[in-house]
């Protein structure tokens, strides 16, 4: 197993890592908020949605790829007074290392606390993102450290875009008799079809979700699997609000779909030292 030096590159105008495995399978990801931006499975094509209009900078989060959420997602807390959906997103992390074998390469990102963090967050922590790439693979796991001396709580999600042909000949398998909550009507209900659709925005939080999901994009058969992270969120901004955000074109919606590890009707509590890991994996199984 060697240690890699991995290449770098610019994306959106800001520093990225290029991780590429002996078998072809590679990732990009950005320094600005550790952010995912790109996945393309060995011989395959991207598997996540870039917007073409997609912004990154100082204080900015990209639309599109896997941002990182934490400590809190949206405004459901557990802390209201952090900005929507935490402080890990729009922040510069460091590359910590990296290794490849035969068959995968992986590289961790780092996000530290610093004086910034802590004068809207008063805690101490470590945050790491190990980004591994394998065939038609990709895996990510997210790793929270308290490293400071007071107890918190913390929402967590990996904010992926799927990339999508058609929104509407999409289908997601899985969370049938899941309880979700509907943002848009501001309901919970139980999910009663085997085979969910989609016609446009959606805005749904799915709670204590099997731990496999498949989608189905006409020929295309996406695994997603989740460990640590037991809610599932599942977002489409839809015609309307897609036309109304600067950072998406106006036909966007029809060609992503948000499906992201999440951690938010049992925020996680860490003592200091304690520490918790949770993972969303992909595999392509045909294309």
């Amino acid at each position: 197993m060697s240690e890699p030096t991995f290449p770098m590159t610019q994306v959106l105008g800001q520093p990225a890592v290029q991780i590429q495995s002996p078998d072809g399978a590679r990732a990009t990801v950005l320094l600005h908020g550790g952010h995912v931006v790109s996945w393309i499975p060995a011989g395959g094509q991207e598997q996540l949605y870039l917007s073409p209009r997609a912004v990154a900078g100082e204080g900015q989060a990209v639309r599109g790829g896997v941002p990182v959420i934490f400590p809190q997602f949206e405004q459901r807390g557990p802390d209201v007074s952090l900005p929507r959906h935490g402080l890990a997103r729009n922040r510069a992390w460091r590359l910590e290392g990296g290794h490849a074998g035969r068959d995968h390469a992986q590289a961790t990102f780092v996000l530290q606390d610093d004086e910034a963090t802590r004068a809207i967050w008063p805690h101490g922590f470590t945050l790491e993102l190990t980004v591994s790439v394998s065939g038609g693979r990709l895996d990510l796991e997210l790793f929270a450290e308290n490293t400071g001396t007071t107890t918190w709580p913390f929402a967590a999600a990996l904010h992926t875009y799927l990339a999508v042909s058609d929104l509407q000949q999409v289908r997601l398998q899985g969370l049938e008799g899941c309880r979700y909550v509907d943002s848009l009507l501001r309901t919970e209900t139980i999910e009663d079809h085997p085979e969910k659709r989609f016609h446009g925005e959606i805005d749904r939080i799915y709670e204590k979700v099997p731990a496999g999901l498949l989608l189905r994009d006409g020929p295309r058969r996406l695994a997603i699997e989740t460990e640590g992270l037991p809610d599932a969120v599942i977002w489409n901004p839809g015609p309307e609000k897609c036309a109304a955000l600067k950072d998406m074109p106006p036909d966007g919606w029809q060609h992503m779909l948000c499906v992201e590890g999440a951690r938010v009707f049992q925020p996680v509590t860490l003592g200091p030292q304690e520490n918790w890991t949770g993972r969303q994996s992909f595999t392509l199984l045909s294309a």
